[in-house]
């Protein structure tokens, strides 16, 4: 099917009533472009470690969406135009320039899928995404099951090698383990198929979250060996009760292994959250930390009561366990 992109040049103070208005015209999806900052609770939901580059906020916006053949586009343009210029008598309304260009469905959500094919880590670990097929499978091969969704972690990514490289050597038979930052549940699946008696992970994103319980489920681990929730150990606007929760769901006990890839500015923090919810002589394992901010984790890790037992490259990333 060939969809055609509908682009309308307004302005920020515009486009929330311009969205609903393309809402009832039976629209689904709308894309705003604009150069509104963030706010601060805002960048701390999106844990990026990248600088976020806002444009000048100079009022415009683009809001854009993708219709199929079902729609008259001459009718919807006019249909716009005249609630712009209806909104135009009570706020700016911009240009109202409208554009369009055709572009073919080729499956946006899953095209990707194409590209994510099985692959061997540390000799014995098979990540298969669900809809391969495995050929060269050996006896003693671990065979993980994935389809992330649009979730992280496919397993491909040196952050999560280094993880998986880590659980292989520091997890133990019917040690429990909880998976900070879970995404897909890939960390936590491994886990299990390592031997973990008990594991709980618990991701921000709730759409992880459901993409974490489907690849249980490929998997066929029952629930009462792997858990996931959604929760924010660092949401304070939440007092103690994620932290309270994940103590809960291991039935009021601390875990053996914390295991938690994320990022720096994320790691950083956390070291002083999730210290009483491990074991005395257990781990923390952690992941997503670029080089250039290795000793600052470091720092944060020893102030906060770890001693820091290995520490592991893979390019540009850095694995740092601490006891």
């Amino acid at each position: 099917m060939v969809w055609t992109k509908l682009s309308i040049d307004t302005t920020v103070e515009a486009v929330d009533i311009l969205s609903a208005f393309l809402d009832e015209k039976g629209v689904e999806g709308i894309m705003i472009e604009d150069n509104v900052p963030l706010t601060e609770e805002e960048k701390k939901a999106m844990f990026v470690d990248i600088p976020l580059v806002n444009g000048e906020d100079d009022g415009t916006a683009k809001v854009s969406c993708f219709i199929d053949e079902s729609f008259d586009i001459d009718t919807l343009k006019a249909d716009i135009v005249a609630e712009l210029t209806r909104l135009s008598a009570f706020l700016p309304v911009g240009s109202m320039n409208i554009t369009l260009s055709n572009t073919e469905d080729k499956d946006w959500i899953n095209n990707w899928k194409q590209f994510f094919k099985p692959f061997r880590l540390y000799d014995n670990i098979v990540i298969k995404p669900t809809w391969e097929e495995l050929e060269d499978v050996k006896k003693d091969d671990i065979v993980v099951e994935i389809d992330p969704g649009i979730a992280f972690g496919t397993g491909s990514h040196e952050t999560t090698r280094l993880c998986i490289g880590q659980l292989k050597k520091y997890l133990k038979n019917n040690d429990s383990v909880f998976d900070v930052g879970s995404g897909s549940g890939i960390l936590s699946i491994i886990s299990i198929f390592l031997g973990a008696g008990f594991v709980h992970g618990m991701d921000i994103d709730e759409v992880a979250v459901r993409a974490s319980l489907e690849n249980r489920e490929f998997n066929h681990i029952g629930e009462d060996k792997l858990v996931f929730t959604c929760g924010n150990l660092l949401d304070e606007s939440r007092g103690k009760s994620d932290i309270e929760k994940a103590l809960s769901v291991n039935g009021g006990k601390k875990y053996d292994i914390v295991v938690a890839n994320i990022l720096a500015d994320v790691i950083i923090p956390l070291s002083g959250v999730v210290r009483p919810l491990i074991k005395e002589n257990g781990y923390f394992i952690t992941s997503g930390i670029i080089d250039m901010k290795e000793e600052e984790v470091k720092e944060a890790l020893v102030k906060n009561g770890f001693e820091i037992v290995d520490v592991v490259h893979m390019n540009d990333w850095v694995s740092i366990i601490a006891k």
